[in-house]
C-alpha cells in the first residue's frame, strides 16, 4: 500500500492493493492445517484397519500419515504471502500548468507602497 501527500497536505492511501488482515491470515493457516491433520488421521486410522487386507494401500496411507504431519506444519507456518498480480496502487499526481512570473521593468519597484 502506497501513499502520496495531496495538494492540502493530507495522506492518501489506496486500499486495492492491500494485503489480507492478520486475523484472516491466522485463521487461513489454522484452516489448512486442521485439513491435513485431518487427512493424516484418516490414513493412520486407514493403515490399521488396511493392514491385514490390502498391505500395499496400507503402506501408501502409512507413508502419507507419517508425511503429512512434516508439509502440514511447513504450510501453516509459512509465512504472509504478497499476492502477485495486484493492481498498481500508484496513484498519480495531476499536473498543472506553472505560472510564470511577470517580469517587473524596475527592480527597485517589487512592491506598491500604501498611499494614505
Amino acid at each position: 500500500m502506497r501513499k502520496r501527500k495531496d495538494n492540502g497536505g493530507a495522506e492518501v492511501f489506496r486500499i486495492t492493493g492491500a494485503r489480507q488482515g492478520l486475523a484472516d491470515d491466522v485463521r487461513g493457516r489454522q484452516r489448512r492445517y486442521i485439513i491435513s491433520m485431518s487427512v493424516r488421521t484418516v490414513s493412520v486410522i486407514l493403515t490399521a484397519v488396511l493392514w491385514n487386507v490390502e498391505r500395499h494401500v496400507a503402506i501408501v496411507t502409512l507413508v502419507l500419515g507419517v508425511l503429512l504431519p512434516y508439509v502440514a506444519v511447513v504450510f501453516a507456518n509459512a509465512g504472509r504471502e504478497n499476492a502477485p498480480g495486484l493492481p498498481s496502487t500508484f496513484v498519480p499526481a495531476p499536473s498543472r500548468p506553472m505560472i510564470s512570473p511577470v517580469p517587473s521593468a524596475d527592480p527597485t519597484e517589487s512592491v506598491p507602497e500604501d498611499r494614505a
